[in-house]
């Protein structure tokens, strides 16, 4: 489980001190979808960095599996299972895919053992398993490929932000069919920061970041009503194209 207590950071500006993060307190449970939702400003990147150790707090406590990890780095908290997705993807030029995911498991696996990573995001992994990770593969493909190292790496918790940027419409059609399929396979939490109704539609929990603060947490079912007044609040994860791609 991972649990945040009272956390708040600060910012210094040349005038005064900046609170972009207020008091949060914050519960996930394990294996569970969680889509941390806001306006833009909200603090919902900076919330990402501060559970992934990319920046630290000024104040509060960050617990995982019931350990403090608010002072680790963010390689240890990497070694510990927590992993972070960019919104942009890295291209390496001169290095396979089969070399990225080889990496990302620490261990020399077979063309076929890593081919099953691609599999599971949806990929023919045929015809990506030797290509270079470079300008030649779209937005959409490296988001998946990376998908496949998180796999690799058996984090126990995932978190993307903003996934959906930088892709198109096709890209992101794939790209929520591959969460809804490791949602069902239940690897792991999954924690994605995402504007995006057709990711919302499919979450377990949404969390909604104002402020700097929590103004609500709980499950899909009773929050997605009040993001887009439907009462009904069972939306069809296909049924409505993501908004403002």
């Amino acid at each position: 489980m991972l649990e945040l207590k009272n956390v708040s950071f600060e910012v210094s500006d040349e005038k005064a001190q900046k609170e972009i993060i207020r008091g949060i307190n914050l519960k996930i449970d394990d294996n569970k979808f969680v889509v941390i939702t806001g306006p833009n400003g909200g603090g919902k990147s900076t919330l990402a960095k501060l559970i992934v150790g990319i920046e630290k707090p000024t104040s509060g406590q960050i617990l995982f599996n019931g350990e403090d990890i608010t002072e680790k780095s963010i390689t240890e908290r990497a070694k510990m299972g927590i992993s972070f997705v960019f919104q942009q993807p890295v291209r390496f030029k001169g290095i396979q895919v089969l070399d990225l995911i080889r990496m990302a498991a620490g261990r020399r696996m077979s063309a076929a053992d890593a081919c099953q990573y691609l599999s599971e995001v949806g990929m023919c992994a045929k015809d990506y398993i030797d290509r270079e990770v470079n300008a030649s593969l779209s937005g959409g493909e490296l988001k998946r490929i990376e998908i496949a190292t998180v796999l690799a790496r058996k984090t126990q918790v995932s978190l993307f932000d903003e996934p959906e940027a930088g892709i198109d419409l096709w890209s992101f059609s794939r790209l929520v069919e591959t969460f809804q399929h490791l949602q069902k396979q239940g690897k792991g939490t999954l924690i994605i920061i995402s504007h995006q109704e057709r990711i919302l539609s499919i979450a377990d929990e949404i969390v909604v970041i104002d402020d700097g603060r929590v103004r609500e947490h709980g499950p899909r079912e009773e929050i997605l009503p009040k993001l887009f007044g439907d009462e009904k609040a069972d939306v069809c994860p296909l049924g409505k194209e993501a908004r403002a791609l």
